[in-house]
């Protein structure tokens, strides 16, 4: 590995407005979940929430700043697939499980904010609003567009992020008006969610040729081909998703199964 490829894997990129953006959402979380209690004590903040919530803001950081994010953009398909792995299906899900009730009521007060959140967070609207997003994205055309303008790549991950939220919500959802779905239900919905994968990326993986016109001209590291890296990123993005699906439904099944048990 010669010195400038090394570079590339040292280069971190502090956006300012990923940092700033991050850097206050964190902060008020930590002040609220910190504040309100005080006011009210009948409120319980578990410090496992903050752990977790603080976890997930840093892998967005990771996603979005770290050489993950250089690579991506400019060497490797396989990477930028590993970046929306981060954005979608790692930080987004333990955001929604931090997040408790209490911190949200606010919000669920206001009558347009909760109509509108129980509209969009309906099951079949939920995974159909993520899995439409995540497919138009990688589009050949719009994601040669998304990597080549920076201010739509932001408008990208900004997509990614909010409706890989609202798709975790029927799953991991602690707001009263909004409840999760059933251990039962939980099995399709995830089922389903995993087919929508399938649909996009099976292409990417199989095809005979490359696709992104933007990492056939891209310099080559590794002497990983244009197209062995496609494939490899289908079957990150593919297997990762697969993993973490799987591993939700036997969750699923056994807490469905312990409840049947239960009431019999």
């Amino acid at each position: 590995m010669n010195s400038s490829t090394f570079s590339v894997f040292t280069n971190w990129h502090p956006h300012p407005e990923v940092l700033i953006s991050l850097t206050i959402i964190e902060l008020l979380y930590l002040f609220l979940v910190s504040y309100i209690p005080q006011k009210n004590p009948n409120i319980k903040h578990r410090p496992y929430d903050t752990a977790l919530f603080t976890t997930g803001i840093l892998i967005l950081l990771i996603a979005l700043i770290s050489p993950i994010h250089e690579i991506s953009d400019g060497f490797l398909f396989s990477a930028h697939m590993v970046q929306h792995l981060l954005l979608t299906l790692i930080a987004p899900p333990l955001l929604v499980m931090s997040t408790p009730n209490w911190l949200i009521a606010p919000l669920m007060q206001i009558k347009l904010i909760k109509n509108c959140l129980r509209i969009i967070t309906k099951p079949i609207i939920a995974l159909s609003i993520f899995t439409l997003m995540f497919s138009i994205w990688h589009i050949p055309n719009l994601y040669h567009t998304s990597v080549t303008n920076h201010y739509i790549h932001i408008s990208e991950h900004l997509m990614f992020i909010s409706t890989a939220i609202i798709m975790w919500i029927p799953i991991f959802s602690r707001i009263i008006e909004i409840p999760r779905l059933s251990y039962l239900l939980q099995l399709p919905y995830i089922f389903i969610l995993s087919i929508g994968q399938i649909l996009v990326f099976a292409p990417i993986t199989f095809s005979t040729e490359p696709i992104y016109q933007w990492y056939i001209n891209a310099p080559r590291i590794w002497n990983i081909t244009p197209l062995t890296d496609q494939q490899l990123g289908g079957i990150i993005m593919k297997v990762g998703s697969g993993t973490i699906f799987l591993t939700l439904m036997i969750i699923a099944f056994f807490n469905w199964y312990n409840e049947e048990n239960q009431i019999k």
